[in-house]
C-alpha cells in the first residue's frame, strides 16, 4: 500500500495538471449526473414492517383516502378576536380552490365542518325534545286507554249482573230470550270496544318500545358525540381556524413540490388581520446546506491551518480540496434521488463528514510534507513519501470510517443505510482526493507552500550545511504521527522526552474515567423520538402551527391517532353504529385519551376507522405510553382488532426500530474495526483500550446531548428552546461516525509510538515519544473537525443541530480527554504487554506497514 501510494503522489506531483484536469472531469460529470438525476427530497421518515406501516397499508387497501400524508393550515387573527364573517369566507374561498393543487385529496373547510359537528349535536338535543314528547303523548295516551279499560271493566261487570237476575228470574221463555239477546248485543259492543282498546294498547306498547330503542340509540349517539366534545376545527373564541390538508400520496411518496404548492396557495392571497401557519407535515422542507454558521466553522478551520502549515497557500489547500470533494460526493449521491426516496438529511451528513475528514486528512499529509521540505527534502521526493507514509494512515484511516458507515445497511433501515452510504462516498472522495489531488497541488506550489521566512531559511540550510546535519540543529524538533521515532532518536530529540511518571499515569486515568462517566450520567434518561413542530425554530411557520394548535385546541391536537377496527366478516350495515359505539367507548376509557371520534367505514364494512386525540403532545410519555396500551388491548366484543397509526405512532415505531438495532450495530462496526486495529497496531491490548475508551466517549457524548436537548441545559446557549426527546437515529449515526474518527486519532497517536517500541525504545518512553510525535497534528486536526461540526450547531433545522453538537462534542471527548489523556496513561501502566500478540496470530496477519518504515528505507527523502 505504502508502495503504491508512494508512486501515485510521485505522478500526481510530476503530471499536476494531469490530475486536476482529471478530478475536474469529474466534477463536471458529477455536476451533469445531478442535473439530471436529482428529483428532490423527503422529509419524513420510515421503517418498514412497523406495526404502523402494516396499519397504513391496511388503509391503502380499503380506505385509501386515509392512508396518504396530512397536514394542517392553522389560521389566527392577529388581535386574538374573534374571526369575522368576512374573514371566514375568504379562507373557504382558499380551501374550496385547493382541490385542485396537486396530490392533494380532499381540503377540510373548518367552518362548514364545525357546524356539521354542531348541528350533530344541536340534533342530539331536538330528538331528545322530541322523545320525551313523544313519551308524554304515550303516556298520556296509556292513561286514557287504562281509564277506558276501567269502564269497560265497570260495564262488562254490570252487564254480568244483569244476566245473572235475568237467568234467576221467573219469566217467560220468549220475554226471558228477548232480554238475553238484548245481553248479548250488549256484550258484542263491549267485546268491540275492548278489542278496540287491545289494538290502541299493542300499538301503543310499540310505541313505547319504539321510543326506548331510539331512546337507546340516541343515547349511544349523544355518548359517541360526547367522545368527540375535544375535537375542533375553530376555536371555542372563534379566534383559530384548522384547515386539514389530505393528500393522496404517502408521506414518504409526496414531493416537496406538492408541499411547497399547498404553502403557496395559502399563503399567496393573505386574509387581513389573519395569520397562517403550516405545521411540520406541510412546512418541513429542506434545510439550507451551507449557512452563515457553516461558514464560520470552515473559517475556524482555516485559522487552525494557517498556524499549523505557517503559509496562507498551504491552509488554501485542505479548504479548496475539501468542498471539491463534499460537492462531488453530495451531488453523486443526490444524482440517485430519483431511483431511490432519500431523507432530507442524508447529503447533510456527506456535506459534514467530507468538510470535516476532507480537511483534517489532507492536513496529515501537508503536515509531513511540509515538515521534510523543511528538513531539507525536495520537493517531488518529499511528496511521494508524504504519500506513502501519511497517505497510508489516511487510507486505512478513512478506510475504518467507511466500515462504519456502510454497516449501517445492516440495520435494516432503508434511509438509515442512505445515510451512511452517503457519509462513506463522502469520506472516500475525501480520501481519494487526499492522496491525488493533494500531491498536485503541492508539486505546482513547490517550495511556496511554505513561507517566505520558512523557504529562506531551507535555502541557507542547503548552502551551508548538509540536511541531515540542518536536522540535528533542532529547527523543526517536534515530530508528526507520521514520521518514526528512529529518526527523531538520530536528530537528538529524544533524549528530551521522558516518560511520565506512574503515579501520574493513574491519577490520569481515574479522573478521565470519572469525568465521562459523569457526564455521561444523563444518558440513563435519553428518550428517543422524532422532533415535532414545538422542537423547531421559534420564528418557523412549523412551530407557530404547533403552539397555536396546542393554545387553541390543546396539546393532543398536534399528535392525533389514527386507529382501526377491523370488524366482523357480514357485518350489517345497521350494526356498524353499534360496533363503533362499543370501540369508542373503549378507546375513551383509556388513561390519556382526551377524545374519540369514529371518521370512515369501508364499503364493505369490515374496516372502520378513529381519529383519538391523546391528552399531550406527539413527544410526550403518555403519548407514547398511550400507543402501547391501545396496541395491547385485547379484540373489542373479542373479534375486532385495533392497530394504530398516524403521525406520532409512525414516530413512536421508527424510534423503538432504531434503539433495538443500536447494540447490534456497536457489535458490528466494533467488531470489524477492531480486526482492522489488530491488523494495523498488530496487537490485542491496544486496540481493546481504543475500543474501550470510545465507548467511554461514546456515552459521554450520549449524556451531554441529552442534558442539553432533553434536560435543556444551556438549551439557550445551543437554541434549544422546548426540550425534548432525542433524534431517534442520532445514537446510531453517532457509533458510526465517531467510532471511525475516533480509530483515525487511535492511529496517528499509536503508529508513533509501535514505531518507537520496535525501534528499541523502553515501552514507556516510546509511549511518550510517539505521543509527542503525533499530538501536534491531532490536536490540529481535532479542533478542526470540532469547528466544522460546531457550524452545524446553528441550522434552524433541529435535526441538524443535534448533529453539529452530538459529532463536535463526541470529537471533543475523544480526542482531548480519551486519546490525549486516557489512552497514553493506560499504554502506560501496560508497558510492554501493550503489544503482546499471540505468536500464531502473529504469522497469520499481514503486515501492514502503516507507519512507512520500509517505504522511507526504499526512497530516502533527504539529501
Amino acid at each position: 500500500m505504502a508502495e503504491l501510494l508512494h508512486r501515485l503522489g510521485t505522478f500526481a506531483a510530476r503530471r499536476a495538471w494531469t490530475v486536476i484536469v482529471a478530478w475536474a472531469v469529474i466534477l463536471c460529470v458529477v455536476v451533469g449526473g445531478f442535473s439530471l438525476g436529482f428529483k428532490g427530497l423527503s422529509s419524513s421518515f420510515d421503517i418498514p414492517g412497523t406495526a404502523s406501516g402494516d396499519v397504513v397499508a391496511e388503509l391503502q387497501q380499503e380506505l385509501p383516502d386515509f392512508s396518504g400524508a396530512s397536514g394542517a393550515v392553522v389560521y389566527r387573527t392577529d388581535d386574538g378576536a374573534a374571526l369575522s364573517d368576512d374573514q371566514k369566507a375568504r379562507i373557504s374561498e382558499l380551501v374550496s380552490s385547493a382541490d385542485d393543487l396537486p396530490d392533494v385529496a380532499n381540503v377540510t373547510d373548518p367552518f362548514s365542518t364545525q357546524a356539521q359537528l354542531e348541528a350533530q349535536r344541536q340534533q342530539v338535543v331536538d330528538g331528545r325534545q322530541q322523545l320525551g314528547d313523544a313519551r308524554v303523548q304515550a303516556e298520556s295516551g296509556q292513561q286514557q286507554l287504562d281509564a277506558g279499560t276501567a269502564q269497560l271493566d265497570q260495564a262488562q261487570q254490570q252487564l254480568d249482573a244483569g244476566r245473572a237476575q235475568l237467568e234467576a228470574a221467573p219469566l217467560p221463555d220468549a220475554q226471558k230470550q228477548a232480554q238475553l239477546d238484548a245481553l248479548d248485543a250488549q256484550q258484542a259492543q263491549l267485546d268491540q270496544q275492548r278489542t278496540a282498546l287491545e289494538q290502541q294498547q299493542t300499538q301503543l306498547t310499540d310505541g313505547l318500545a319504539q321510543i326506548d330503542e331510539q331512546e337507546a340509540q340516541l343515547d349511544e349517539g349523544a355518548e359517541l358525540l360526547s367522545f368527540a366534545d375535544a375535537i375542533r376545527l375553530v376555536s371555542d373564541d372563534s379566534s383559530t381556524a384548522i384547515v386539514n390538508v389530505a393528500f393522496d400520496k404517502p408521506r414518504l411518496e409526496l414531493s416537496e413540490a406538492s408541499k411547497e404548492a399547498v404553502v403557496e396557495h395559502f399563503t399567496a392571497a393573505g386574509v387581513d388581520g389573519v395569520d397562517v401557519a403550516f405545521n411540520t407535515e406541510i412546512s418541513q422542507g429542506i434545510p439550507e446546506i451551507f449557512g452563515v454558521g457553516e461558514v464560520v466553522g470552515v473559517a475556524v478551520a482555516g485559522v487552525v491551518l494557517i498556524v499549523v502549515l505557517g503559509s496562507l497557500l498551504a491552509a488554501a489547500f485542505p479548504i479548496v480540496t475539501a468542498i471539491v470533494g463534499v460537492a462531488i460526493g453530495a451531488m453523486a449521491t443526490l444524482s440517485f434521488s430519483g431511483v431511490i426516496q432519500m431523507a432530507s438529511v442524508t447529503p447533510f451528513l456527506g456535506v459534514m463528514l467530507g468538510l470535516a475528514v476532507g480537511i483534517d486528512y489532507a492536513l496529515f499529509i501537508l503536515y509531513r510534507h511540509r515538515r521534510q521540505l523543511l528538513q531539507g527534502a525536495g520537493v517531488v521526493e518529499s511528496i511521494g513519501l508524504a504519500n506513502g507514509t501519511a497517505g497510508t494512515a489516511v487510507v486505512f484511516a478513512g478506510l475504518t470510517v467507511i466500515v462504519a458507515l456502510l454497516a449501517l445497511n445492516i440495520v435494516g433501515i432503508p434511509f438509515l443505510g442512505l445515510m451512511g452510504t452517503a457519509g462513506a462516498v463522502s469520506v472516500l472522495t475525501a480520501v481519494l482526493i487526499a492522496v491525488t489531488l493533494i500531491p498536485a497541488l503541492l508539486g505546482l506550489a513547490g517550495m511556496r507552500i511554505l513561507g517566505r521566512r520558512a523557504r529562506a531559511r531551507v535555502a541557507h540550510s542547503r548552502d551551508t550545511e548538509h540536511p541531515r546535519r540542518a536536522a540535528r540543529t533542532g529547527a523543526e524538533p517536534v515530530m508528526d504521527a507520521t514520521e518514526h521515532p528512529r529518526r527523531t532518536a538520530h536528530t537528538g530529540t529524544a533524549s528530551n522526552i521522558k516518560p511520565m511518571s506512574t503515579l501520574r499515569a493513574v491519577t490520569t486515568m481515574l479522573v478521565a474515567t470519572v469525568v465521562l462517566l459523569v457526564v455521561a450520567i444523563p444518558a440513563l434518561s435519553m428518550r428517543l423520538g422524532l422532533p415535532d413542530g414545538g422542537s423547531e425554530a421559534e420564528d418557523s411557520t412549523g412551530y407557530k402551527a404547533f403552539t397555536w394548535t396546542e393554545e387553541a385546541f390543546g396539546p393532543g391536537a398536534n399528535s392525533p391517532l389514527l386507529v382501526t377496527a377491523t370488524l366482523p366478516a357480514n357485518t350489517a350495515e345497521e350494526d356498524v353504529q353499534g360496533l363503533q359505539f362499543a370501540v369508542a367507548r373503549e378507546l375513551f376509557a383509556q388513561d390519556d385519551v382526551n377524545a374519540v371520534a369514529p371518521v370512515a367505514v369501508s364499503d364493505d364494512s369490515t374496516l372502520a376507522v378513529f381519529q383519538v386525540v391523546p391528552s399531550e403532545g406527539p413527544n410526550a410519555v403518555s403519548t407514547e405510553r398511550l400507543v402501547r396500551d391501545l396496541r395491547s388491548l385485547p379484540p373489542v366484543n373479542g373479534d375486532i382488532e385495533l392497530g394504530v397509526a398516524g403521525a406520532a405512532a409512525i414516530n413512536i415505531d421508527i424510534s423503538e426500530g432504531l434503539a433495538d438495532v443500536l447494540p447490534v450495530y456497536l457489535v458490528v462496526v466494533v467488531g470489524l474495526s477492531f480486526l482492522i486495529m489488530v491488523a494495523v497496531f498488530r496487537s490485542l491490548l491496544v486496540p481493546l483500550i481504543a475500543t474501550a475508551g470510545f465507548v467511554l466517549s461514546l456515552f459521554a457524548t450520549y449524556g451531554a446531548v441529552t442534558a442539553v436537548f432533553q434536560w435543556g441545559w444551556l438549551g439557550g446557549l445551543f437554541g434549544v428552546h422546548n426540550p425534548g426527546p432525542i433524534l431517534s437515529f442520532l445514537p446510531v449515526i453517532l457509533v458510526g461516525i465517531l467510532f471511525g474518527l475516533a480509530m483515525d486519532y487511535q492511529l496517528f497517536l499509536t503508529t508513533g509510538m509501535r514505531e518507537a517500541w520496535a525501534h528499541g525504545a523502553a515501552p514507556r518512553l516510546a509511549v511518550a515519544q510517539g505521543f509527542r510525535a503525533g499530538r501536534s497534528v491531532v490536536t490540529a486536526a481535532a479542533i478542526i473537525m470540532i469547528a466544522v461540526f460546531s457550524g452545524f450547531i446553528t441550522s434552524e433545522a433541529v435535526i441538524i443541530k443535534t448533529f453539529g453538537l452530538g459529532l463536535a462534542l463526541g470529537v471533543l471527548f475523544d480526542a482531548f480527554v480519551v486519546r490525549m489523556l486516557l489512552m497514553p496513561a493506560v499504554m502506560h501502566v501496560l508497558g510492554g504487554s501493550a503489544w503482546w500478540l499471540p505468536h500464531w496470530l502473529d504469522r497469520i496477519i499481514p503486515n501492514v506497514d502503516v507507519e512507512g518504515a520500509a517505504l522511507e528505507r526504499r526512497h530516502p527523502a533527504h539529501t
